[in-house]
């Protein structure tokens, strides 16, 4: 399997209907039914943030082995700025139409509302990332991952992955049992004596979804220490694990279809809510994306050489997919992809606000357009790249051998 294209694939896959699922429209999108979140609880973000701690334990871990821990820190914490940078750029860019549009709270309102209420005290909250509007929850996560990462990786490469793997379900499950809460109450009604109206606001609990992030992380580690072994996890032979985590996806399927057709009794439905936290990555969203996962990993690695036609066929499927070059572009750009995204995203929303609501047709050839669209931002980044490696030369220049290949 070509892993790391695979990885940017799936991070494309991820970003493009990240962009689907965050265009609102005035009534349905028929558009957006074809989407995989309709058949359970598994979303974009999470496997986003998952791919992420992927990629930080495959190629930090290979650092370290390189007695590299130095470099290792210093690349961490700028790609850590560079996400804080990326964060201030779109915000900024939010408020400025916000200001700029006149009477636009009835058009982002929605997304932002003490902005508006608030707007000095809302806005230096969000530049300190302890705020934020709608759709610009992963990046200050991530970044928060990120910061934490040298340590994580030190720590794995010391032998204690099973303490770091406890303590990230540890404080998962404390976030479940509401241990943060008190401390939240606490910081906002100590600066709210001072400066009245401050909330802190964010759709993903940090200290719930780590668990999806580190995970990925130490199956990454382990990988770029050859003691992932594929085979015993992956066979085609092996399918106790994938029947599990198919009964998991079906359960999840049944109750996700059974709420959306009126057919799940109240009684369940409220026992089911008390799992059902998708901003603190509760237990319905762990244990769906963990059979999830796992099926489309058998799949892939698996899948083509398995034993039944249909999971031979779904394993073909899957690996085209994911190393379809739009995906493998958009995936290998992901955070100026996503970045952009949301800027896109309160654009449409706007217009859609203003002069809308639009006929179906007008809808999906908007949500097409603007999904063709992060071709964009990914294009501009690559080319960017590829000038600076050249030496910011305005012309390609001939390298020699000692100089080494261009940089992907």
């Amino acid at each position: 399997m070509k892993r790391f294209a695979i990885l940017d694939g799936l991070r494309g896959y991820f970003l493009v209907f990240m962009m689907l699922n965050h265009l609102p429209f005035q009534g349905e999108l028929l558009l957006a039914r074809i989407n995989h979140s309709e058949l359970g609880y598994v979303q974009d973000a999470q496997g986003f943030v998952f791919i992420s701690g992927v990629i930080i334990g495959l190629y930090y871990t290979r650092m370290i082995a390189k007695g590299q821990t130095s470099l290792m820190d210093a690349k961490i914490l700028n790609r850590a700025y560079e996400l804080y940078v990326y964060a201030v750029i779109v915000l900024a860019v939010v408020l400025f139409l916000a200001v700029l549009v006149p009477n636009s709270r009835p058009l982002w309102g929605h997304f932002m509302w003490e902005m508006y209420q608030t707007p000095t005290l809302t806005g230096v909250s969000a530049f300190l990332l302890l705020y934020q509007p709608t759709f610009m929850d992963i990046l200050p996560q991530y970044i928060v991952y990120l910061v934490a990462s040298p340590l994580l990786l030190r720590w794995v490469a010391r032998g204690y992955w099973r303490e770091v793997l406890g303590a990230s379900v540890l404080l998962w499950l404390m976030v479940q049992l509401g241990l943060h809460l008190p401390a939240i109450r606490i910081v906002e009604e100590t600066v709210g004596a001072y400066a009245p109206g401050f909330v802190l606001r964010g759709h993903f609990n940090p200290l719930g979804w780590q668990v999806v992030f580190v995970t990925g992380l130490l199956l990454g580690a382990a990988d770029a220490r050859g003691e992932l072994d594929w085979d015993r996890w992956f066979s085609p032979r092996r399918t106790d694990l994938l029947k599990v985590s198919i009964a998991l996806v079906l359960l999840f399927m049944a109750f996700r279809l059974g709420f959306t057709n009126g057919l799940v009794p109240d009684s369940m439905a409220l026992r089911f809510d008390v799992y059902n936290n998708r901003g603190e990555f509760a237990l319905v969203y762990l244990l769906n994306f963990a059979g999830l996962a796992y099926l489309v990993a058998w799949l892939l690695v698996a899948g083509r050489e398995a034993s039944s036609p249909v999971a031979r066929t779904a394993g073909v499927l899957l690996n085209r997919l994911f190393n379809w070059r739009f995906l493998t572009f958009i995936g290998k750009h992901s955070l100026q992809v996503y970045a952009y995204h949301v800027v896109v995203v309160y654009v449409i929303l706007g217009f859609d606000g203003r002069i809308g609501p639009f006929t179906e047709g007008t809808k999906t050839a908007i949500t097409l357009l603007a999904i063709a669209s992060l071709l964009v931002p990914a294009w501009i980044h690559a080319s960017y790249a590829t000038w600076m490696d050249q030496g910011g030369r305005l012309a390609p220049q001939p390298r020699t051998a000692a100089e080494g290949p261009t940089r992907n």
